[in-house]
């Protein structure tokens, strides 16, 4: 498909050029007349630079559909660093998004897509028996905005991109794994976040959430309230914090916690529950999907709001939390075609007969990155250790699985775990980084990343900074000076 856009851009007369890009650039309104195969492009616009919000530069910004209805938005700044930059997006998706809509600021290309449909972040309705909704979400729609974004980018400022780049996380993390597998020339660095890649086997744990959190049919009310999750992190805090060396309201690895649930001030019915939520997701043929460690549970955008009920959910969801929607909307809309499809029922047994075919279009769980990484690709993989949403030993798997395959697959793949962080943000670690930085650092300089800063910024104040170690490696105090400061730590 790329070949084939790019081809025509050439036969446009713009695949080379020996004048200077700027001289050849057309108006940006004039790309409405732009014709590509089974490119539609509705709109497009200059948008002056601004002093606040996420999009700052000068810009083109172009509106347009691939094929049915895959709709994208691209971004092409006045000033261009002659490079390209696409972000994911989160859920279900249901609308533009992209992950990577700042890096516009620093003089890159980007683009983002619905994945060809529109609905809610949690809304499923719309693959109801409709396979090309369903493949373009589950790899299709993200390679094809690609080649059509390419395409524009290469008519419009008169020559292609040096490099392609790819950001993502939760469901963004997961198209970013989906591209490095299925797609390996779409992209020279690929970031993939928090990723949700294996989605049926998401969708069990998220079932046999369901079931153990929600048992009775129609009761969306939460088993917990807000003290008892309070308590249970509390608890395992106070049991667990210092092993890393450093008290400081993290789990830096919460493997290493073996807190026990029953020592909870909590009724028999609650601690039965919570073993069930924090263990792994198994039928009669072994594990389905690996379990929930310890932390985050009373946090913000925690359990509560994830996994338990109990916190406010999105507007129009019904839902009593955000895996029970998820999960409900995997198998009744992704899996079964059946809208009365009952969670309460289900038996895990038919788990892989059941999902065998959702499987084939949804799952990037495939190891082999022996093509991504021929032409010279670099992956980022980075997980919040403290994630309510997808449990980060699922990226852990996944990381273990490729160096199993390959021992050699730190030239190409690393794996960052960051403390105390919930889903892709939030929490009491720190949480930002700047990952696209580090991924043009490894492809253009030939920087591996062995040590990343991660910060913790409040009202625009960075009030924690920590090292990220090359996983398994882990931060390590030195001793002195403050704990809040990554410069008093090492990579072990």
């Amino acid at each position: 498909m790329i070949r084939r856009i790019l081809c025509t851009v050439v036969m446009l007369g713009v695949g080379a050029s020996v004048l200077d890009a700027q001289e050849r650039r057309p108006e940006c309104a004039s790309l409405t007349s732009l014709r590509l195969p089974d490119i539609r492009i509705s709109d497009a616009a200059a948008v002056p630079a601004a002093t606040t919000g996420v999009v700052r530069a000068a810009h083109c910004r172009v509106n347009g559909i691939v094929g049915t209805e895959i709709r994208f938005t691209l971004l092409l700044p006045d000033t261009w660093n002659e490079k390209f930059f696409m972000g994911g997006g989160g859920g279900f998706v249901g609308s533009v998004q992209n992950a990577a809509a700042a890096t516009v600021n620093a003089g890159y290309a980007t683009v983002g897509t619905d994945t060809g449909h529109q609905g809610g972040v949690t809304d499923a309705t719309w693959a109801l028996n409709n396979l090309e909704r369903q493949v373009n979400f589950g790899y299709l729609a993200v390679h094809r905005t690609a080649a059509a974004a390419k395409a524009i980018v290469a008519h419009y400022y008169g020559t292609a991109a040096t490099r392609s780049y790819f950001t993502g996380c939760s469901r963004g993390g997961g198209q970013a794994l989906m591209e490095a597998q299925r797609f390996p020339d779409d992209f020279d660095g690929i970031i993939a976040g928090a990723p949700a890649y294996d989605w049926t086997g998401i969708a069990a744990q998220m079932i046999g959430n369901a079931q153990a959190a929600f048992p009775t049919r129609g009761t969306t009310a939460s088993m917990f309230t807000a003290e008892d999750l309070s308590v249970v992190e509390s608890s395992v805090l106070n049991a667990c914090d210092g092993r890393d060396g450093v008290k400081d309201g993290v789990l830096d690895d919460p493997r290493q916690c073996a807190f026990d649930v029953d020592t909870l001030p909590l009724s028999d019915a609650k601690k039965a529950t919570l073993r069930a939520l924090y263990a792994a997701t198994t039928n009669r043929d072994g594990e389905i999907h690996p379990g929930q460690p310890f932390g985050g549970e009373g946090q913000r955008g925690g359990w509560a709001a994830w996994i338990v009920g109990g916190a406010p959910q999105p507007p129009g969801q019904q839902e009593p939390s955000l895996r029970f929607a998820f999960g409900n909307g995997i198998m009744k809309y992704l899996v079964f075609n059946d809208p009365t499809w009952d969670y309460i029922t289900y038996d895990l047994s038919n788990w892989r007969k059941d999902t065998a075919l959702a499987a084939t279009f949804l799952n990037a769980t495939n190891p082999d990155l022996s093509a991504f990484t021929a032409r010279g690709g670099k992956l980022v993989l980075w997980h919040g250790w403290a994630d309510p949403a997808l449990t980060p030993l699922a990226s852990i798997k996944y990381r273990d699985q490729v160096f199993a395959r390959d021992a050699s697959a730190s030239d190409y793949l690393r794996t960052f775990m960051l403390p105390g962080v919930l889903h892709c943000n939030g929490g009491p670690g720190p949480d930002t980084v700047d990952w696209p930085a580090v991924i043009a650092d490894w492809v253009e300089h030939g920087k591996a990343p062995d040590r990343v800063v991660a910060r913790r910024v409040v009202d625009g104040t960075v009030t924690r900074s920590r090292p990220l170690c090359v996983y398994p490696q882990r931060a390590a105090y030195t001793g002195t000076g403050s704990t809040d400061d990554e410069s008093n730590f090492v990579c072990r």
